[in-house]
């Protein structure tokens, strides 16, 4: 990857994870910032820099807790219909 790609990638991760604190929805939040996360992990691998890689790799693990405790880490698929207990 070239140092103008790996720029650009940390600067998407930027952009992304500050974006995730202007969405209202909780769960929203969340999504983008393991999103975000997830681009910090490659740019950290692309930078050979794992305190990114560890920092970003337990970010991304937070996020997909207090995504799944939520109950929001799989969504329903549109027109799914609730099961019936």
């Amino acid at each position: 990857m070239s140092g103008w790609m790996i720029d650009a990638l940390g600067w998407a991760a930027s952009a992304v994870f500050v974006a995730s604190y202007f969405f209202t929805r909780p769960e929203l939040l969340v999504r983008v910032q393991m999103l975000g996360a997830v681009m910090w992990v490659a740019y950290g691998v692309a930078m050979r820099a794992p305190p990114v890689i560890v920092a970003n790799i337990l970010v991304l693990a937070a996020a997909a807790w207090k995504a799944r405790r939520a109950g929001s880490a799989v969504p329903p698929a549109p027109g799914a219909r609730p099961l019936e207990e």
